[in-house]
């Protein structure tokens, strides 16, 4: 009987350190999430900065202007997930669009208020891609916990569900250097 009741108590004591440590992951993934999150709302908040500086230089560039607005609209917009992904990595392929422009209007490439946005988004993108990797990190650790035995069994009675991985295509920078007046 003493043997039975040992084994019980173990038994239990292991399911709520089981479930805490789950919990644990869940909030480290949603705590690295919301890091993930204050960096791409960062760079919405800059890109209507840079049109209107591109704007300024490049006036009849109306179709790639509207097209990085659209696609800034649709990132601050989207949920979680596959269309968050979608959309962010539009927005990556908009404004490499856009620096790209800068190669063709030298006025605009020697523009200070260019270079400081143009810094200030390769900065937000340098840590867009530090928080995505600490979250794909924190995920990954929670998801190996979520679907591997025997925590598994935790995890499906209390309903822990893995995460998914948040992929962003980087958009290509041009090099400071090519953006230097000569």
């Amino acid at each position: 009987m003493y043997v039975f009741l040992g084994c019980l108590v173990a038994a239990l004591a292991w399911a709520a350190l089981t479930f805490n440590v789950l919990v644990r992951g869940r909030h480290r993934a949603d705590e690295a999430w919301s890091d993930v999150d204050v960096q791409l709302r960062r760079r919405h908040d800059l890109v209507p900065s840079l049109i209107e500086t591109v704007r300024a230089y490049a006036d009849h560039e109306q179709q790639l202007m509207s097209m990085v607005a659209d696609a800034r609209d649709e990132a601050s917009i989207a949920e979680d997930g596959a269309h968050r992904e979608r959309a962010e990595t539009d927005l990556s392929d908009a404004l490499s669009q856009m620096r790209a422009t800068a190669e063709r209007y030298p006025e605009l490439a020697a523009s200070d208020n260019f270079l400081r946005l143009h810094r200030q988004l390769a900065e937000i993108e340098n840590e867009i891609r530090a928080a995505r990797r600490i979250y794909n990190s924190n995920v990954e650790a929670y998801n190996v916990r979520v679907q591997s035995l025997p925590s598994a069994l935790i995890a499906v009675v209390g309903s822990f569900r893995p995460r998914r991985y948040f992929e962003v295509a980087p958009s290509t920078a041009i090099p400071m250097r090519a953006l230097q007046p000569a």
